[in-house]
């Protein structure tokens, strides 16, 4: 099965955000950093989420990415779908922090059960197509709103969603230029998708 070993944000100044991931979420495999000056404006048109258990676990995430320097874009609150909020790390990656659950069934025990990279893309159908021809397998679809990516046990999950309704989601503008300061490692690499990701091969990919 094809997955995401990890993913790569270009930031300013990688020591401030090893520091942020490091202190805010305690991320280390998935997310790696690498310092780049690329031009960017706006939404980069994609969110990363943090799945855990409960609303104990989401305040506690959304409370310490605030105390170390996020700016929170969406405070956390019940929907249809569960419990959530929405973030945005001083190197401007949008985090979004959720769980199915809207009821606590205990303290909040820090673990992360999932990590998901939301990619916003201007045709859903034709980014699923491209991604499955290059190697990975469709775990749910909803025609062209939504597209889910099966993955293995401790991988980065990859889903698909409109680019405007991601960036409603996540509470900024849809608006947006220049780099998205994000590279995907995965054995599927390199090559470039449709709406301007870049995937890299994962052996080679800069820590």
């Amino acid at each position: 099965m094809t997955s995401i070993e990890f993913v790569t944000l270009e930031v300013t100044d990688a020591t401030a955000a090893a520091r942020f991931y490091a202190t805010a979420f305690g991320l280390a495999d998935e997310v790696r950093l690498r310092a780049s000056d690329a031009p960017t404006t706006g939404f980069r048109g994609f969110t990363l989420s943090l799945v855990v258990s409960q609303p104990a676990d989401v305040n506690a995430l959304v409370d310490a990415a605030v105390d170390a320097g996020a700016t929170t874009l969406k405070p956390p609150s019940k929907s249809l779908w569960g419990y959530g909020g929405v973030v945005q790390a001083p190197d401007g990656t949008i985090w979004q922090i959720a769980s199915s659950s809207k009821k606590d069934t205990g303290p909040a025990t820090g673990r992360i059960d999932e990590i998901v990279l939301l990619l916003g893309v201007a045709d859903v159908r034709a980014a699923k197509q491209f991604y499955v021809e290059h190697g990975l397998t469709v775990a749910k679809s909803f025609g062209g709103k939504y597209v889910e990516f099966a993955t293995e046990s401790g991988s980065v999950k990859l889903a698909l969603y409109k680019r405007r309704g991601l960036a409603k989601v996540a509470g900024v503008a849809p608006e947006g230029s220049g780099s998205h300061r994000l590279s995907i490692g995965s054995e599927a690499g390199p090559f470039t998708d449709p709406d301007g990701f870049a995937w890299t091969a994962s052996r080679t990919a800069s820590l």
